[in-house]
């Protein structure tokens, strides 16, 4: 089968042919139908040998889709031809944090050597690809695979982020988002779904300012110095409930910490190395900082009950397989809009 593969430090990923996988016990086959391009790629395909830990060769692609083409010995309730997601932060399946569903904070996973598929272990960006569990499949049902594969990690991280926020997104607040590329567009949509917030969005191009008003942020402004006063004139001097810096740069991260009030959330989503210091002179009283991986199994289902409902939607643009490395070149050049995705 044809596979999207990073096989050498400091390369481009190259299209090769590589044998068809088989599904051992417990485990299930699908034939790929899409598989998304994400930033995520590009940081582990920088990396420096000494600092690279994902193996060679690896096939690419931790956001995936497919159907069912053979299971192995043990599984029940997965009928071949059925169309699923991938659940992409795999996990023992048995630690307490894996109970909850919680398998992207797995407490064995490291230990165990488990990686998710396209970080570690073979990706989605081939003909076929190897689920190690039926649990990781979540039913697609009526969904179009191309348009809603991102949702397994561009919509399921965003909402992770946004979730535990809700509470003080409240009527009269605001949140800012930092970035409206793959997730910021997502998280865009997201918070005008669930929350009655003032959404707005800072990036440093026109055409990232339109996307965002396009995708429903009620302001759209340049990430630079002005961004905060602009940020505290749009809120009546009060600033941010919540600040989403998709990002993490350090002038993100500064940025985002200029910005809030007391009781306020700083989130960072990015895979960016900026940290927000948290001290009792650095930030407004009551203000908490996290940062997040991916999200949960239970959380999955519920992104795409939103795309069913139609209240959110991922922008994409297709490659065929044979063109994955242009995506790539795509993706490094900012040039895409929305996110990309192979399609086999």
């Amino acid at each position: 089968m044809k596979a999207l593969q990073y096989r050498t430090i400091g390369s481009a990923p190259e299209v090769v042919d590589i044998p068809t996988p088989e599904p051992g016990p417990g485990q299930v086959l699908l034939k790929v139908t899409a598989a998304g391009v994400c930033h995520s790629d590009e940081f582990v395909m920088s990396l420096p040998a000494e600092a690279y830990v994902y193996g060679l060769p690896l096939t690419l692609g931790h956001e995936g889709a497919g159907v069912v083409a053979a299971v192995g010995t043990g599984v029940t309730g997965i009928d071949e031809g059925a169309a699923y997601a991938v659940y992409g932060p795999w996990g023992c399946g048995y630690c307490r944090t894996c109970a909850t569903g919680a398998e992207n904070y797995c407490e064995n996973a490291a230990r165990l050597g488990i990686m998710p598929p396209g970080l570690g272990s073979p990706g989605a960006m081939a003909e076929y690809l190897l689920v190690d569990s039926p649990r990781h499949l979540v039913p697609l049902g009526d969904l179009d695979p191309v348009a809603s594969v991102p949702l397994t990690d561009a919509g399921l991280t965003p909402y992770h982020a946004i979730k535990p926020s809700l509470p003080k997104l409240l009527p009269g607040t605001a949140a800012v988002v930092i970035g409206a590329g793959g997730l910021g567009h997502m998280a865009i949509q997201m918070l005008r779904a669930l929350t009655p917030a003032t959404v707005i969005a800072l990036d440093i191009g026109e055409d990232k300012l339109a996307f965002a008003r396009e995708m429903g942020a009620h302001h759209a402004l340049r990430s630079d110095a002005s961004a905060t006063e602009a940020v505290r004139d749009l809120t009546n001097g009060r600033g941010a409930a919540v600040v989403f810096d998709f990002v993490s740069a350090q002038a993100t991260a500064d940025l985002a910490a200029t910005m809030v009030h007391s009781g306020s959330d700083i989130v960072l989503v990015g895979v960016g190395p900026g940290v927000v210091p948290v001290g009792f002179f650095t930030l407004p009283f009551g203000t908490s900082a996290r940062t997040l991986y991916w999200g949960t199994r239970s959380e999955l289902f519920e992104v795409l009950d939103l795309a069913r409902a139609g209240l959110i939607h991922v922008e994409t643009e297709t490659f065929a397989l044979d063109d994955g490395p242009t995506a790539y070149e795509r993706l490094h050049a900012g040039t895409l809009r929305g996110r990309a995705v192979i399609v086999p």
